[in-house]
């Protein structure tokens, strides 16, 4: 699996996650129960991931509904 978004943002984690769906792109949101340690106030990021095969329709996909700006770096 590859981390392709890194934010706080709940919002933008659930857009990126029906985006993801809505394309058939197996997808996992990885941190999201952390909030029982951090107290819940949104200070750990949450990290979307998808399998390596799916990595570059996921890129494509984000980057066409104007959220490139949010993607990590590919530094594969």
């Amino acid at each position: 699996m590859r981390e392709i978004v890194r934010t706080n943002d709940p919002v933008l984690i659930s857009a990126i996650a029906a985006l993801l769906q809505g394309a058939a792109i197996p997808h996992f949101v990885f941190d999201q129960d952390m909030s029982v340690l951090e107290g819940s106030i949104g200070m750990l990021p949450r990290r979307v991931m998808v399998g390596d095969d799916d990595v570059v329709a996921a890129r494509q996909l984000l980057a066409d509904a104007g959220l490139g700006h949010e993607l990590r770096s590919d530094d594969s």
